[in-house]
């Protein structure tokens, strides 16, 4: 296992700042989601924990050993990582054994410990049976089982994974998130992993890292990041968040009795003495809305259709705000004039 810490960097490609000032720090054995929209600094933030680029300022540290800085930089070979790529990198010529074996045969171990390290490896995958067969004769999510097994075999105290399942397709998708978790219960490793898929991130992660624009924009447990954002930039891209505005009537503690549109609701808060007739904004989630009889008028601007739900989209025309929510009924149709009420919401 590996703990892992960022102090205070930096990566610039010429005149493009990728990263700016990031700090984090990641334990022991804890499974890290860095989340975020292409181009926000993932990848990049990845690549010199890997090593397969060199920080322009701060220091990055694995098991409290400097493996880069401006003036310092570990190789990759160095760094005892593991990493599983988007595109499997398997040797088309090689069986799958072969392909497991590659790494610790090149080490120059011997042969009754490759044996042992493959034969452990590809049942943890449930993919002994497979392992006279050559990568083109596998399915994606059997090509991805591989690249695990060949990453566990190699016993890394760090295994990387730049998004992984992005080649797949989404039940198959669906399926490798459970091997994944399972991967991680059984090695018990610090796991690192990219993502652009908010439900992968959700799915996966002990802690979730959202960056944008090559900063860090919230660090914390999934439910935290979705429920509890700190910023509006969370707000809404977490989970297809929605922020209104609202004043305050009274402060309840960790609760807050606040005015949206002229209707009064209780919301969430950790703000330290909320003061009356504040003026705030309230990020709010689809599940927070629902149809009720005294609530705010809104009109349904569309409705689509998602097989066990309709997602509805709805509009306040005096404020132009666009609210989002899952429903059931058919009648909601385009134009029509309905009332919601907000159970719950969170003052940023």
């Amino acid at each position: 296992m590996a703990n892992i810490k960022f102090n205070s960097v930096s990566k610039k490609f010429g005149d493009v700042l990728a990263l700016d000032n990031i700090n984090l720090n990641f334990k022991d054995g804890e499974f890290i989601s860095l989340l975020g929209p292409s181009g926000c600094g993932k990848t990049t933030l990845l690549r010199t924990l890997a090593g397969f680029e060199q920080v322009s300022d701060g220091e990055v540290y694995i098991d409290d050993k400097l493996v880069s800085s401006n003036t310092l930089h570990i190789l990759p070979e160095k760094r005892n990582i593991g990493m599983v790529f988007q595109a499997y990198a398997l040797w088309p010529h090689m069986s799958v054994w072969d392909n497991v074996a590659f790494g610790l045969k090149i080490q120059k171990k011997s042969k009754s410990f490759i044996d042992k390290q493959v034969k452990e490896a590809l049942e943890v995958v449930g993919l002994m049976n497979y392992s006279g067969r050559k990568p083109s004769e596998l399915s994606g999510g059997q090509k991805q089982r591989v690249a695990l097994a060949r990453c566990m075999a190699m016993s890394p105290s760090l295994i990387l994974f730049d998004e992984p399942l992005a080649n797949l397709d989404l039940n198959l998708r669906e399926s490798m998130l459970h091997e994944f978790r399972n991967f991680h219960n059984k090695l018990k490793c610090t796991m690192v992993y990219v993502t652009h898929d908010q439900n992968e991130a959700m799915a996966l992660a002990d802690k979730i890292v959202v960056m944008n624009k090559g900063r860090v924009l919230q660090v914390g447990k999934p439910e935290n990041i979705y429920y509890n954002p700190k910023s509006i930039d969370v707000a809404t891209f977490i989970g297809k968040g929605m922020v209104v505005d609202g004043i305050v009537l009274k402060d309840l503690g960790e609760k807050a009795e606040v005015d949206i549109f002229g209707k009064s609701f209780i919301v969430s808060h950790n703000k330290q003495n909320l003061i009356s007739k504040k003026r705030v904004k309230i990020a709010l989630k689809s599940e927070f809305l629902q149809i009720c009889k005294d609530g705010v008028n809104l009109k349904v601007v569309s409705s689509l259709y998602q097989g066990s739900h309709r997602s509805v989209l709805l509009q306040d025309n005096s404020n132009n705000a666009k609210f989002r929510l899952n429903h059931f009924d058919e009648s909601l149709k385009e134009g029509k004039i309905v009332q919601v009420c907000i159970k719950d919401g969170w003052i940023i």
